[in-house]
């Protein structure tokens, strides 16, 4: 009997740990760690300065910012563009696609203008390194942009 109740006690905390385990959710990294991660990296990868990291964290917290907020914007644009097909709405097919056209033109202009300034700030022989990182796949810059 006290096997029993000791085997259903222990399978009832054995379920609870699972079912807790499943109702946590994942959080993000914070948008100032991933740029941190990223200037560290571009540092190892190019020797960059201390002035070129503070540069570096300027543009690239700016360009996640963008980022963040069109792949807000761009989440509200799929769902309003599913809504319109579903409902055979043309013109809201047609306004939610020309949302998410301009959103995504935000979206490219955020990365080059990042991708341009911190260029802009590199030594001829950093900008020579970075290009040959990119050839190789090795740019560190790849990769760092939200999927939305």
């Amino acid at each position: 009997m006290k096997k029993n109740i000791l085997q259903a006690v222990l399978a009832a905390a054995l379920a609870a740990s699972f079912l807790g385990a499943q109702t946590s959710t994942p959080t993000a990294p914070a948008t100032s760690d991933n740029v941190a991660d990223l200037v560290k990296r571009l540092t190892k990868l190019l020797d960059l300065t201390s002035t070129q990291q503070a540069s570096a964290t300027t543009y690239f917290t700016t360009e996640q910012g963008t980022l963040t907020t069109v792949a807000a914007s761009m989440k509200t644009e799929r769902s309003a563009l599913q809504t319109a097909v579903l409902k055979n709405d043309t013109a809201g097919i047609s306004a939610a696609a020309t949302q998410i056209g301009d959103l995504t033109t935000q979206r490219v202009s955020a990365v080059a203008t990042a991708d341009a300034s911190f260029y802009a700030i590199l030594t001829p022989e950093q900008q020579e390194k970075l290009k040959t990182l990119k050839r190789l796949g090795l740019g560190g810059l790849d990769g760092r942009k939200p999927r939305d």
